[in-house]
């Protein structure tokens, strides 16, 4: 894929999408919207691809968890690959399911060697149902988890060099997780090897009641700090796919646009400097 700016997929922006004449953007869609044997919700996205590169973002495979990837899950995420030929393809370091139940939502884990050795063979039990690569994304912190045995951006590191697996950074991820644990953003994002890196994604938070917490809402647009945590990332490990993400309060399908234009300039200038 060019190392472009994209937009997370919504139905409702459907005619806009298939209409924007921005040169090299793409979209991507939660791969679980779509595990479906029919209908229009796959007939538009189909329409989608005929016209724009795609990526697949999955939010259930539960890697980190206690037992292998759920079979079925893993059968249905393959069927949309082969479909649709994603150009990217990526999850989460994070679990949603044990004993058979489900959780919505994206749950941490301690960064210990038990969970390294878990975390690579699952990747590695996907890329090999798959045949490809796919890409992890760093979660957001809300407490500080005991034992663990790595810090975050080596523990990254390893998992890619043990599973064969590539990095999504979600930059506000880091954002937020610095806020809210009281660590630097900009070292950790300095501690990240630029070759591992095969997406970044870009999103707005909330405060929450309190004032205290950042929440990872993807409901807002992408704080000036993040924009600034950004620019400095990509300068360091040069032009890399950015998704711009908003999963609430969906605005205009020309607002996401404004904000995926100032990132594509970001990228521009990285790729002006790099020649």
């Amino acid at each position: 894929m060019t190392p472009a700016a994209g937009v997370g997929f919504k139905a409702e922006h459907f005619a806009e999408a298939l209409s924007a004449p921005a040169a090299d953007l793409w979209f991507e869609v939660h791969a679980e919207n779509y595990m479906v044997a029919g209908g229009p919700r796959l007939a538009m996205l189909e329409a989608v691809r005929r016209e724009r590169p795609l990526s697949l973002h999955g939010v259930g495979m539960s890697l980190a968890g206690a037992t292998e990837p759920d079979a079925d899950h893993l059968a249905s995420l393959k069927r949309l690959v082969d479909r649709f030929e994603p150009a990217l393809v990526s999850e989460h370091l994070a679990w949603s399911r044990l004993d058979g139940r489900c959780f919505p939502d994206l749950l941490p884990v301690p960064r210990t060697n038990e969970v390294m050795t878990r975390l690579a063979a699952n990747i590695g039990r996907v890329q090999d149902a798959l045949g490809r690569e796919i890409l992890i994304e760093n979660p957001s912190h809300y407490l500080a988890l005991r034992d663990h045995e790595w810090s975050e951006t080596s523990f990254l590191a390893e998992l890619a060099r043990r599973s064969g697996c590539r990095l999504l950074i979600d930059v506000n991820n880091v954002a937020v997780g610095a806020h809210n644990l009281g660590y630097d953003a900009a070292a950790w994002l300095e501690a990240i090897p630029p070759k591992l890196v095969g997406e970044i994604h870009l999103a707005g938070h909330t405060v929450d009641g309190e004032g205290t917490l950042l929440i990872d809402s993807h409901d807002a647009p992408i704080s000036n700090d993040v924009w600034r945590l950004y620019e400095g990332f990509v300068a360091r490990i040069g032009a890399t796919p950015t998704l711009i993400e908003r999963d609430g309060n969906i605005p205009p399908f020309a607002e996401l646009m404004t904000e995926r234009e100032h990132a594509q300039s970001i990228l521009c200038g990285s790729l002006a400097l790099a020649a």
